[in-house]
């Protein structure tokens, strides 16, 4: 039989995309609108083809930028260019099976869901039968799902199956064609973690060492704190990239994190955000009721942040501000400490100022791609100027508190020489301005604090501080 006889025949998800067009869909949904679980919730209890429908019609996917495997694409052209037939068939709802047809341009037909039929599994392997003839087609799948399409199929080609699904495709007794296009890594999912970002976590010592607690018990409680808090920044870090899929595909950079990338499963993510939150909540329940609604209040406005307030001009600024300050926050109700309003005020104001700078590096890399507005962000390039006047005025505001901390009262209870402690404001006026200029010129990371945490000058401006701080207290 040539092979002008025989369709090929591809599936879509996990094997054309690296990802799940239900859950792009899903993600996709609940970027744009925060109510989109409840009423999804809603569709579900009528079906899996309702709750697909009312997605496919709902979101706006950016189908140029999905998570494409290229060897496939391969592969199907190479089948075209010897005279063969392909057909895209999917469980996938028509109206983004079509999209997809039409941006690749590699398909004769395309076919997909409707509101009555839901083409996966021994429905799929009717159509096809129905459609092209018992044996006459071949078919690439990936999952267990496809086992009955692969029964009448002629030839069976899995893509990045399980050792069990291969076995039992091989023990269907027909052709069979192997391939391996990819290799999820643990790497992928220690990337999806941020762990360089778990350096903000330690804002929850700065009470016990503002307030010279050093004994075993606050260090133990700002330990414990710690650790509740990378569970809970993780949970939050993995929501973040599934609600950006589609910003974070249009970015040169950011479209190489493992969601977006496809090198991690969309399902996967939703269990790893939900265990780490358990994770965090058992964690923060352990060490005070207190602390567990400090970190619940965290969660609550970082959800809303990602959902709504990031789209918000200034306001998302403050918020991520606050943010950072509610880790001093839940630090103090962690080692019992009351903390002092001159360093709440210092905190916001130089947060405020991280924040902005954070804005800026984002509106500088825009302005070098030749790009307008940032996506899912409410700014554009000619924000820039007020943005970077923000983060050098609030900067400057947070070390004019620090001046003013320096000559309080409480100063000459817990500084032996307290007028060394006028050598961290040089260096934070320093360190400052030096990374709003770095961001200006292009060359700031697309987070300030993980920047400084490897730029050697931030580390010897940190060591000074440190330095600073001691001989205030001792000499």
């Amino acid at each position: 039989m040539s092979i002008e006889d025989i369709v090929l025949v591809v599936d879509l998800d996990g094997t054309l995309i690296k990802s799940d067009m239900l859950y792009e869909s899903f993600w996709c949904a609940f970027a744009a609108r925060w109510t989109t679980p409840l009423t999804g919730a809603k569709k579900i209890m009528k079906g899996k083809v309702a709750l697909k429908c009312w997605l496919a019609a709902e979101v706006e996917m950016d189908i140029a930028h999905l998570p494409y495997d290229d060897i496939i694409i391969k592969y199907i052209k190479q089948y075209r260019a010897k005279g063969g037939r392909v057909v895209l068939v999917t469980a996938t709802h028509q109206l983004l099976a079509d999209k997809i047809g039409d941006y690749l341009k590699i398909f004769d037909e395309v076919h997909g869901s409707s509101g009555k039929n839901n083409l996966k599994g021994s429905e799929k392997a009717k159509f096809l039968v129905s459609r092209f003839g018992k044996n006459k087609f071949c078919y690439i799948g990936d999952s267990s799902v496809d086992l009955p399409v692969w029964e009448v199929s002629g030839k069976v080609v899995t893509v990045n199956s399980t050792a069990a699904v291969r076995k039992q495709a091989n023990d269907l007794g027909k052709p069979i064609e192997h391939l391996k296009t990819f290799t999820p890594t643990w790497h992928s999912y220690i990337k999806a973690l941020r762990l360089h970002q778990w350096i903000k976590n330690i804002l929850v010592f700065l009470p016990m060492l503002a307030s010279h607690k050093l004994d075993i018990i606050s260090l133990v409680n700002s330990i414990h704190a710690f650790v509740a808090f990378c569970l809970i920044a993780s949970s939050v870090y993995v929501l973040n990239d599934l609600l950006d899929l589609n910003a974070d595909r249009a970015h040169p950079r950011k479209r190489s994190r493992p969601f977006a990338s496809g090198a991690i499963p969309l399902a996967q993510g939703n269990l790893i955000a939900l265990f780490l939150l358990f994770g965090g909540i058992v964690v923060a329940a352990l060490l005070s009721w207190m602390f567990l609604l400090a970190i619940g209040a965290y969660y609550a406005i970082t959800l809303a942040y990602s959902l709504v307030l990031k789209r918000k001009i200034v306001i998302d600024i403050c918020v991520l501000a606050g943010l950072y300050s509610m880790r001093i926050l839940a630090g103090g109700v962690a080692v019992n400490t009351e903390l002092s309003v001159w360093l709440l005020a210092f905190s916001i104001f130089f947060f405020m100022s991280l924040a902005a700078v954070k804005r800026q590096a984002e509106l500088v890399d825009l302005s070098r791609r030749n790009e307008i507005t940032t996506s899912g962000r409410g700014y554009n390039i000619q924000d820039l100027p007020v943005i970077s006047q923000i983060s050098l005025t609030a900067g400057y505001i947070s070390v004019l508190v620090m001046a003013l901390y320096i000559n309080s009262p409480n100063v000459l209870e817990l500084y032996q020489t307290p007028q060394i402690l006028w050598g961290i404001c040089g260096v934070l006026i320093y360190w400052l301005t030096r990374m709003v200029l770095i961001t200006q010129r292009g060359l700031m990371h697309d987070d300030p604090v993980s920047f400084a945490a490897t730029d050697r000058i931030s580390q010897f401006c940190f060591i000074g501080i440190v330095g600073l701080l001691i001989s205030g207290a001792i000499l």
